[in-house]
């Protein structure tokens, strides 16, 4: 595959060099793993912590406070029961509807045990995405934590996340966000934004495997949290082994248990390598030239967008609306056939070019799409 109509970046990210790449740290892996001498957790333990450091650079993060996650849900789960006892009863925790579903079927199951009630901003009639300023209405002082989407995985629309965190410091509220469908793409930095928590995977524009999903927490609240699930590498010694001495490390490693799953990371870590060598300006500037033609191939054809025009309010996708007399799977499977990746949510097609896209299969898109249509 070549990838020059590959618009997938929003599920899965590709580079050119990524099956070559994965295969070598897979072998690699396999050969350390698989030779009978005592050298494994030695080969394999730095390069998770190389997976940690490329995400803390990514996020301008300091040292010890990130670690890994199979899934965003679960490392927002795995927060969500660290904080202080009671910290959440009688409060709200504020999403919008139009956040990532596995988060909020999270927080449905959650608020009769830990006493919270949630509360989520609805989507305006006939709207695409929750409103700003409809977040910020039901952002009142009884909300004790409110988690942000930076930008929406159906309408890449993004938040205005400055303002949004300025408006929840007055409410004195932990803020979270949910970085996942633009990180690696926009700049992202959790000092600038002073948020108290941060999630998201390495899939999409990181261009990495399933698993290896990331937690930030605020160096200022790590202390006050105390993991349920804990362990022997949530300490600041493992190897200690006096069952009546534990003791949380000081650091993001509390949030650590048993012995810690590496395959991920270690998945992964070929592909946020290559990430940390790109030039950044130009990986979006790419982006920003195909999704100005995504946006002129929706108008000429007349199909309504259902992301932002303003580029300052978007992520790096293009999602349009497909006509009912046109089944969003039949299309999805009909550009499939003539080698253009795309997917649907509904009769949302999505659209995000990245590094591999190029302006000839936008050509390629245009061209199918419009026959098809």
């Amino acid at each position: 595959m070549t990838g020059e109509s590959y618009f997938l970046y929003h599920s899965i990210g590709q580079y050119p060099a990524k099956a070559r790449d994965l295969a070598a740290a897979m072998a690699d892996f396999a050969l350390c793993w698989g030779t009978a001498d005592d050298g494994q957790w030695a080969h394999v333990l730095p390069r998770r912590q190389r997976f940690i450091d490329r995400w803390s650079a990514i996020l301008n993060a300091a040292p010890g406070s990130v670690t890994t996650f199979e899934s965003v849900t679960q490392a927002f789960h795995a927060l969500l029961i660290a904080l202080p006892a009671g910290h959440l009863r009688g409060k709200k925790v504020l999403v919008a509807a139009d956040c990532f579903p596995s988060n909020h079927f999270l927080l449905q199951g959650m608020g009769e045990k830990y006493g919270f009630t949630l509360k989520t901003v609805p989507l305006r009639q006939g709207a695409a995405h929750v409103e700003e300023e409809d977040f910020r209405d039901a952002w009142t002082p009884d909300v004790g934590l409110a988690l942000l989407t930076w930008v929406s995985s159906t309408t890449s629309a993004r938040i205005d996340l400055p303002a949004m965190v300025a408006h929840g410091r007055r409410m004195g509220s932990l803020i979270g966000v949910d970085i996942t469908q633009a990180a690696g793409l926009l700049p992202f930095d959790v000092m600038a934004g002073e948020v108290d928590f941060a999630v998201s995977t390495s899939l999409k524009w990181m261009c990495g495997t399933p698993g290896a999903g990331v937690l930030y927490l605020s160096p200022r609240l790590i202390p006050h949290c105390q993991p349920e699930l804990r362990g022997w590498f949530s300490q600041e010694n493992p190897f200690n082994w006096d069952i009546a001495a534990f003791s949380y490390a000081p650091d993001i490693r509390r949030f650590d248990n048993g012995t810690p799953g590496v395959m991920a990371a270690v998945a992964s870590l070929p592909a946020l390598e290559w990430h940390a060598a790109q030039d950044k300006g130009a990986i979006l500037a790419h982006n920003r030239k195909l999704t100005a033609g995504l946006i002129a191939m929706a108008d000429e054809m007349a199909l309504p967008l259902v992301t932002p025009r303003d580029a300052g309010k978007r992520g790096g996708s293009v999602m349009v609306k497909l006509p009912d007399s046109r089944p969003a799977k039949a299309v999805v499977d009909a550009l499939r056939a003539q080698g253009v990746t795309t997917d649907a949510r509904g009769q949302t097609l999505r659209l995000s070019p990245g590094v591999m896209t190029t302006e000839a299969g936008l050509s390629r898109l245009a061209t199918a799409l419009k026959a098809l249509l």
